[in-house]
């Protein structure tokens, strides 16, 4: 793991860590304000350390239940889509034929629709809420996975270990089970951290857009839109979920990158 690997991990862990221990304390509200003082952004200062928004709000706290929301989503999400991909993968490289046929057509077509579209379309016809949110973008995300764990069980599985274990009279879903699916698992590690980045961006646009997480629910997306009006006044409204953002959605890809090179080393160095 490289410098700029570690750092993303700390990174994340802090910001996990935060996420996870504050909003179960039970004396801080994100969406409360005084309504007797002035309702405009105040700079931030030693009671506010990132600020205020326009309500008096705590932009620190705001970023860390947003922080919640985005991590919560882009996990969920990536996991769902994994999953998806990973069975299609697994069948349609396995049995071949017309599974693998309907399965890889069904894959273009989702891959021909561009996604942003696609998920705008869902959520405008939606309800738009968190779990909304995170099925679609499960949903509309596993077709590169699919392709990527069928090309590696057409590998494996004419492999001599393979031939093998069908000889002993090992059953399809033991053979796939035992034998095919570990050897998929380190290009799934890597589609996953980097689909959590991308994950974490899709929530934060749709949130910026109104068909995400929906006020006074705390969101980067929508702390971003909510800070459109106050950009000369109070430019920290919009520095301080879009920094976090970038820091989240670039520490993902680090350790995306540092895990495929990583693995793609360790493939290489046990032939």
């Amino acid at each position: 793991m490289s410098k700029k690997g570690w750092a993303s991990i700390v990174f994340l862990c802090v910001i996990g860590g935060l996420a996870l221990v504050v909003p179960m304390l039970p004396f801080w509200d994100p969406n409360s304000f005084d309504p007797n003082l002035l309702l405009e952004p105040h700079a931030p200062s030693w009671g506010h350390w990132m600020g205020t928004d326009d309500l008096n709000r705590d932009l620190l706290l705001r970023s860390i239940y947003g922080a919640q929301i985005s991590l919560l989503v882009g996990l969920v999400s990536v996991f769902i889509s994994i999953t998806v991909g990973t069975f299609v993968g697994l069948l349609a490289g396995y049995f071949g034929g017309w599974v693998d046929t309907l399965s890889m057509r069904l894959v273009d077509i989702m891959m021909a629709i561009p996604a942003i579209f696609l998920i705008l379309t869902i959520q405008v016809m939606f309800t738009p809420s968190i779990w909304n949110v995170i099925l679609v973008i499960g949903f509309t995300g596993w077709m590169g996975v699919a392709r990527l764990v069928r090309s590696e069980v057409l590998s494996i599985k004419e492999r001599s270990f393979i031939t093998a274990a069908r000889a002993r009279g090992i059953g399809t879903l033991s053979l796939i089970k035992r034998h095919i699916l570990p050897h998929t698992i380190n290009p799934i590690i890597v589609a996953a951290t980097l689909g959590v980045g991308g994950a974490i961006l899709t929530e934060s646009v749709l949130s910026f857009l109104g068909l995400g997480v929906q006020p006074p629910h705390a969101s980067w997306g929508n702390m971003l839109q909510n800070s459109l009006n106050y950009m000369g006044d109070a430019p920290w409204m919009a520095i301080v979920p879009g920094v976090l953002i970038t820091l989240t959605v670039v520490s993902f890809n680090f350790i995306g990158d540092d895990l495929r090179g990583y693995f793609q080393h360790d493939s290489h160095a046990s032939r």
